[in-house]
Parts: C-alpha cells; sequence; structure tokens
C-alpha cells in the first residue's frame, strides 16, 4: 500500500546556495545533510509538513543527478511515495505493466529502503518507493 508523499527530490548543483531560498526565505526546517555514496550525491532534508523536500547536489560529473542537471537542469527530479513491504509493492507494480529502474530495492538516504519506476511507465515521472525503517528496525 502506498500510504504519503514521502519526499519530492529537487536537484540542485550547489546544496549551500541553494539552502537559504530553502530555510531563509520560506522558513522551512533543515533536519540533516548526508551523502549516499552509492548514488554519488549529498542530499539535504528539509521538513515541510508531514513530508519532506531533498535537495540533491551530485558528487561527482558521473552520478546520476549530474546528468539530470546536464540534460535538464536543476528542478524536480523525483517524487517519493511511502509504502511499506517495497518488494511486495515492486512486484505488484510490475505485474501491472511498470518498468522499475531495478528489480530489487536499494538503500538510499536515512537508510530508506528505494526503488525507482521507470519514467517512460508512469508518464515521464520518475517515481521513488521508499520505506522507510521504523525505529525499532534501526540498526
Amino acid at each position: 500500500m502506498i500510504n504519503k508523499i514521502d519526499h519530492i527530490g529537487i536537484a540542485v548543483s550547489s546544496i549551500e546556495k541553494s539552502l537559504p531560498f530553502y530555510t531563509t526565505i520560506l522558513n522551512l526546517q533543515l533536519e540533516g545533510i548526508e551523502e549516499v555514496d552509492s548514488e554519488k550525491v549529498r542530499v539535504a532534508f528539509i521538513k515541510i509538513g508531514e513530508s519532506k523536500l531533498e535537495l540533491l547536489e551530485p558528487l561527482s560529473s558521473d552520478s546520476p543527478i549530474a546528468k539530470f542537471i546536464e540534460k535538464r537542469g536543476e528542478g524536480i527530479h523525483h517524487i517519493a511515495l511511502g509504502t511499506s513491504s517495497i518488494e511486495e509493492r515492486i512486484r505488484e507494480i510490475k505485474e501491472n505493466g511498470i518498468r522499475m529502474l531495478a528489480d530489487e530495492p536499494k538503500f538510499g538516504a536515512g537508510g530508506a529502503k528505494i526503488a525507482f519506476m521507470h519514467p517512460k511507465s508512469t508518464g515521464s515521472v520518475l517515481y521513488e518507493l521508499c520505506e522507510k525503517q521504523s525505529k525499532g528496525d534501526a540498526k
């Protein structure tokens, strides 16, 4: 079951340069910044109600975010849908003819299990399935 919009990923060239708009102008709260080496990205988490905005800064020129910015410019990269039982969701989605970028989830920012649907199957929108660890599951 998909139960909420977990976050919206926004590709930026520089978190440092982009952050003041969110924290000063919009008066939103920065929750933290972390690097996700597997995705070659630095992520800033900004709380907005029940959801978050994630500013995604490439760490290298061959990261998916760097390629996105080069092709499309800065802006909305993906919409993450909060779910439970991500493996089951992937199976159901594939059974309904939607392509996934990978058949198995991997770990993303904040230790969440993530999997992306191929935008060619979703009307050109990159959707991410996102299963967060419960507090009791923390390592």
